[in-house]
């Protein structure tokens, strides 16, 4: 296995810092199912967060009973806390049945329909292990920390998207009406 090669939190910060130009609000969402676990993904997003200048007000963490509502969890985020990114947090150990199948599946497939549908970066910081054993050492121990690695994600997103729209503008003036020539 890959990840058995590295610290997977082990990224480059090619000015991380200064790409980030304009005040933004983060949602995390988290799994309340294996909170020994999660707690430790949405610790480390945070800390990540304040390390490049994000307050606690510019933070709302909720926390959802599963991964499987990780989903709607970040929808809710969206609609009524006006986030601009969300990282969803969770932790699906595989069992005797095929449950971690179809769990796994639909959180990834429906954080995949959101990032697309709602135009909002939407991380996916779900652990997805065979074992205890490989969570923990997923969330801070040796393999890193996951939910770091998602806080990283979105803010890549929102300055990929900042960038893009520095660079070619908006097509779309909000003051317009859609489909006036229609």
């Amino acid at each position: 296995m890959a990840s058995s090669l590295k610290n997977l939190s082990e990224y480059p910060e090619s000015g991380i810092q200064n790409q980030i130009k304009k005040r933004y609000k983060i949602g995390i969402v988290v799994s309340e199912w294996n909170t020994e676990i999660t707690d430790k993904l949405a610790d480390a997003a945070i800390k990540t967060l304040k390390k490049y200048k994000f307050s606690q007000e510019d933070i709302v963490k909720k926390y959802v009973p599963g991964s499987f509502e990780l989903v709607l969890g970040a929808k809710y985020l969206i609609d009524y806390a006006l986030v601009d990114a969300v990282i969803c947090l969770g932790c699906v150990i595989q069992g005797e049945t095929r449950h971690f199948d179809f769990i796994c599946s639909a959180v990834a497939d429906g954080i995949m329909k959101l990032n697309i549908d709602l135009d909002v970066p939407i991380s996916f910081g779900v652990l997805t292990t065979n074992n205890m054993q490989q969570a923990i050492e997923r969330a801070g121990g040796k393999h890193g920390n996951k939910g770091e690695e998602a806080a990283i994600a979105v803010l890549k997103m929102l300055y990929l998207e900042n960038s893009l729209l520095e660079e070619y503008g908006s097509d779309f003036d909000e003051d317009e009406e859609l489909f006036e020539d229609f």
